[in-house]
């Protein structure tokens, strides 16, 4: 583990500022099943970056889901009022500026709607991606839901 040096990981740092570290590791970060492997934590401190899409409005929502839990889409299309689409490799990268498997938690292009799975609150300490599929970031679940200003909910399938 090393601090951040490369330029996508380190677009992330900036958009996070001086109070967090994005952190890369040797090996790949990119499931949360590697990231929590790489990092020596459970599945369940990872904090992964999932974009839906408004199927009306067509505009983009982060959820910020526990690595260990599903994202239940008729319970996110409840809470959003609308029927949600998954968001493929196109529109995330459109509405996000990163790439699929690597999405942060901050520093999207186009504001999302964000959600955080409240499963997340029950832990220390989570990790998040940082656009680099070696790139994590440690942070506390309150930090989370304040730099992403996300609402709690119970997402979970």
């Amino acid at each position: 583990m090393k601090p951040a040096t490369n330029p996508t990981a380190l677009r992330v740092q900036a958009a996070l500022g001086e109070g967090f570290a994005v952190l890369e590791f040797e090996a790949s970060t990119r499931t949360a099943a590697d990231a929590a492997a790489a990092v020596g934590c459970t599945v369940g401190q990872i904090a992964k970056s999932l974009v839906f899409r408004m199927v009306a409005s067509d505009r983009p929502v982060l959820v910020v889901a526990a690595g260990s839990n599903r994202v239940s889409e008729a319970k996110l299309a409840a809470i959003v009022g609308e029927a949600i689409g998954r968001a493929d490799a196109a529109f995330v990268r459109e509405r996000t500026g990163f790439a699929i498997g690597g999405v942060p938690p901050v520093g999207h292009a186009v504001e999302p709607v964000v959600f955080v799975d409240e499963a997340l609150l029950d832990e220390r300490e989570v990790w998040a991606a940082a656009d680099h599929t070696h790139a994590v970031f440690p942070l506390t679940p309150g930090e989370l839901v304040r730099i992403t200003g996300g609402k709690v909910v119970s997402v979970s399938a």
